[in-house]
């Protein structure tokens, strides 16, 4: 297929398609790298309880990846961390509960 497009071509082709381009899996792997990033950004200057919530579901997304790809040393780490962010949104919602 880019046999005969030159580099600039294939570069410009593929930047510009949308996600769909590569599976699934794979977008959710990025879309949860970036996430994490930005939930640690949010956590430090901006709202703890969004970035929690922002670290959590981009942890999640990201699991499915690592899984197809056998990384269990990965998949456990996220596990822990889900559980630690996990603990954390039950304490709020224990304390929104009792307002």
């Amino acid at each position: 297929m880019y046999e005969a497009m030159g580099a600039k071509d294939i570069v410009s082709e593929i930047f510009t398609r949308p996600l769909g381009w590569m599976n699934t899996i794979t977008s959710m792997r990025i879309i949860g790298s970036i996430g994490v990033i930005a939930a640690y950004f949010i956590i430090l200057h901006v709202n703890l309880l969004w970035g929690v919530v922002i670290n959590f579901i981009a942890d999640l997304i990201s699991i499915p990846f690592f899984i197809k790809t056998k990384a269990w040393d990965v998949v456990l780490m996220l596990s822990f961390l889900l559980a630690i962010s996990m603990s954390k949104l039950l304490s709020w919602m224990q304390i929104l509960c009792e307002l």
